[in-house]
């Protein structure tokens, strides 16, 4: 029987899960990964059947979510809670009972966890976290998912990478967002950067007194709108405050625009 520390890994999103465990795998090469889970229920199957030591569990995840795997696998396993909402981790986690990661991975915060880990691993093995400690932060991330689609509160920064470093953007310094096929360009009054995160999570995630979609692959600042340039046959563009550029508003969406 193989004495390596194992692991399985709960996302929905495959990038995401597929860069997790080829940064565990670089940070923690003797970390076994038993199995990947697409929601909460295959994530409870997988624990079930693997008895894995830890388990990286997506908050938001379809159908079973991350709160109630937990609650199923229990004090089985060491859970890691993985969200793309900071508020989630900042209020449920602040007692520290239970490691969390924030979407998109960062490799120190990572190799922290691993540290975290491999001690808890070493001093109790075999063992999960607390009923009574589980219990608390459970209870406490249950009550900041707001109906099950959203976060508490609005977004307000977004995490980039900008060369070498992890750069975190105010949401109110940000002119628009564009998505591509992979990735969203961020376009702030700083500068520019790509992170991997759709149009369409970032609609749920941003305030819409503030952030609205113009273009099935764009967002933009209300607040960073000059004017409204009108043209034929119900068309119109953008013209952004202090910047050249216009931004296409497809028929769709031009409505949110017939009072400006």
């Amino acid at each position: 029987m193989s004495s390596r520390p194992t692991a399985i890994v709960a996302d929905d999103e495959p990038l995401l899960r597929e860069r997790l465990v080829r940064l565990l795998g670089e940070l923690w090469p003797e970390l076994e990964v038993l199995g990947e889970a697409r929601n909460g229920r295959e994530a409870v199957e997988l624990a079930t059947q693997q008895s894995p030591a830890v388990v990286f569990l997506d908050i938001r995840m379809p159908g079973l979510n991350g709160v109630d795997a937990a609650r199923a696998i229990g004090r089985k396993a060491l859970i890691v809670f993985v969200t793309a909402y900071d508020e989630y981790a900042v209020q449920a986690f602040e007692q520290g009972a239970i490691d969390y990661l924030v979407k998109p991975y960062e490799a120190q915060r990572l190799a922290d966890t691993v540290a975290r880990l491999k001690e808890r691993l070493a001093s109790a093995p075999g063992e999960g976290i607390d009923e009574d400690q589980l219990d608390a932060v459970l209870r406490r991330l249950a009550a900041r998912i707001d109906g099950g689609t959203r976060p508490s509160a609005w977004l307000q920064w977004i995490r980039a990478s900008v060369g070498p470093a992890v750069k975190l953007i105010p949401v109110e310094q940000v002119a628009y967002l564009r998505s591509d096929e992979k990735y969203t360009l961020v376009v702030w009054e700083g500068g520019e950067a790509l992170i991997r995160k759709s149009i369409r999570e970032l609609v749920d995630e941003l305030d819409p007194e503030r952030f609205v979609q113009i273009h099935r692959s764009v967002i933009v600042n209300l607040h960073r709108v000059a004017q409204v340039l009108r043209g034929a046959n119900d068309t119109a563009e953008l013209q952004l405050k202090g910047r050249s550029e216009t931004l296409p508003v497809s028929r769709s969406y031009l409505h949110r625009f017939r009072q400006m």
